[in-house]
């Protein structure tokens, strides 16, 4: 379970290296636009319980309580191959009482071109209901502690690809 530590400075991004597999691209050797989903969930999956100690499935079973999809917004920038190395980023951008956004972003090994990025929104849910509820406990520790909380209202996934472009141009 994720015990917040005020003297610990919690990385808000996490960062996976992974190579892109042949059975997940298409005939051109492009990773299948549907696979994207798949790398940066594993991806998150694996780094978090290494960055933070917090295995997501103790949150889980202790409030009750998950974290569900309801919006998906992507931009494929540029194609990954099959065969090539990654990086995969990761980090939550923002947060209130219910609801989260996730980024997730691709980029080539050197981190020096942008593949692809992902925003993804989900609401906090009871497991018996599927109600909304309110991030408590652990959850909320957890939240302040690895979260950007930017203000999204003002943010667009567009502005963001060339903000990251510009970035990984500046390298």
């Amino acid at each position: 379970m994720f015990q917040y530590n005020p003297d610990i400075h919690y990385p808000t991004e996490t960062e996976s290296r992974v190579v892109i597999r042949f059975q997940d691209c298409d005939p051109l050797r492009h990773l299948n636009n549907a696979k994207y989903f798949d790398y940066f969930f594993n991806a998150r999956e694996d780094q978090v319980p290494k960055l933070y100690g917090l295995e997501i499935i103790d949150l889980i079973k202790t409030y009750k309580a998950a974290w569900v999809v309801y919006n998906h917004n992507i931009s494929y920038v540029k194609p990954a191959m099959v065969g090539e190395w990654v990086r995969i980023m990761s980090r939550i951008l923002w947060y209130n009482h219910n609801t989260i956004v996730v980024e997730y972003y691709m980029t080539d090994d050197s981190k020096t071109q942008l593949k692809t990025v992902l925003w993804s929104t989900m609401r906090y849910v009871t497991l018996a209901e599927g109600k909304s509820t309110d991030h408590s406990g652990a959850v909320q520790d957890f939240l302040k502690a690895t979260s950007e909380n930017l203000d999204i209202a003002s943010m667009d996934i567009r502005d963001r690809v060339k903000a990251l472009v510009a970035e990984f141009r500046k390298g």
